[in-house]
Parts: structure tokens; sequence; C-alpha cells
């Protein structure tokens, strides 16, 4: 959802203007994302998850908040990040130690595993995208962030967790054609 809240606030920062294919594109990130959660079955709310539900509705907001005014901060420099991480690791580290049991990982390939996690999706990803909102286009970079869970879902299929079936075929499609559609302007220029 916070893709969509990105693409729908950047109409609220100065300077930034929303046209209709921004939303399109928004929208078909979403329903593809829809179609890889819901494997084509529709979706149901749980009664007993509400609670989890209401704290990823308000991560999404959180995020759409942080995303938006970054680009309102853009002159604290992407650096800045480094030191946001290492708060998170180490909040982290406190909570896991207060709440959870540690369990240290047995073979060479789970710490590489894990090595990789800190600093990709974790580290590196953070560090491109405040770049991205500070520098880049919002409306497409909100939209193509609906590529990561379609990319996160092809990574299993292609290691055998999972099946290419329908539903993830017209995710596929959305989320491609969502993604073109918001970048149309950019599209436009280099032609």
């Amino acid at each position: 959802m916070w893709p969509l809240l990105i693409v729908v606030g950047s109409a609220l920062l100065p300077g930034e203007r929303l046209k209709l294919h921004h939303i399109i594109g928004a929208i078909l990130g979403f329903l593809g994302t829809f179609f890889i959660i819901s494997g084509g079955n529709g979706f149901a709310l749980n009664q007993d998850y509400i609670f989890g539900y209401g704290l990823a509705f308000a991560a999404a907001f959180t995020w759409m908040a942080y995303s938006l005014l970054s680009r309102k901060f853009a002159q604290v420099p992407t650096k800045a990040v480094i030191n946001y991480c290492a708060i998170s690791t180490g909040l982290a580290l406190v909570f896991h130690l207060t709440f959870e049991t540690t369990i240290f990982p047995n073979e060479t390939t789970q710490w590489l595993a894990i090595i990789a996690l800190g600093l990709l999706p974790v580290g590196a990803a953070f560090y491109f995208w405040d770049h991205g909102m500070k520098n880049g286009n919002i409306q497409i970079v909100g939209a193509s962030s609906y590529a990561a869970p379609l990319l996160s879902t092809m990574i299993m299929i292609l290691f055998g967790r999972a099946a290419f079936t329908w539903p993830v075929a017209i995710a596929c499609l959305l989320i491609t054609l969502g993604a073109a559609m918001a970048a149309k302007d950019m599209i436009a220029k280099k032609v």
C-alpha cells in the first residue's frame, strides 16, 4: 500500500505534479501485488489479525511520510542513512536480546546470507531509496516499488520455493505495465 500512498502523496510536495498516468500506474502495481499476495483467490481479513493489520497500515503511512519528507530535507546528505541503519541495528539487537532466544546459524552459507541481507536489502536499499526520494522522480520511484514483491516471488520460483502460476503471470503484467505507465513522461522524453 505504501507505494500507492507515496505516488498520491507526492502531489502535496512543492514543485511536484501528479498526473493521471501516475495514479493509474500505481493502481496497476497495487493490483499486481494483490494477485501475488492473494494467489488469485481474493483476500479476506481474519479477525484474529486485526491488530497486525493495523500495525501494517500504520507502517505504510510511516514509510510514506518518511519518504515524502526526505524530499523536504534534501540538503541532508544520503550518507546520514548509514547512521539510521546503525541505530536500527542497535535497537534490533537490544530487542532481540530482551525478547527472543538467540539461535546461531550452524553453516557458513547461513552466515553469508545474514551478512548479505544486512548489506544489500537493509543497508544499500535504504541508501539508494533515500537518494531516489531526494533526487529522483517520486511518482516513478513509488510506482516502481511494486517490483519488490514481484522480484522476491521470482527468486522463490527460481529456487523452487514457489510455483509460476497464472496469478504470478498476471502480477508480472500488471506491475510492469504500472511501472511503465507511471514512467510515461520519462519514456516519452527518450523516444
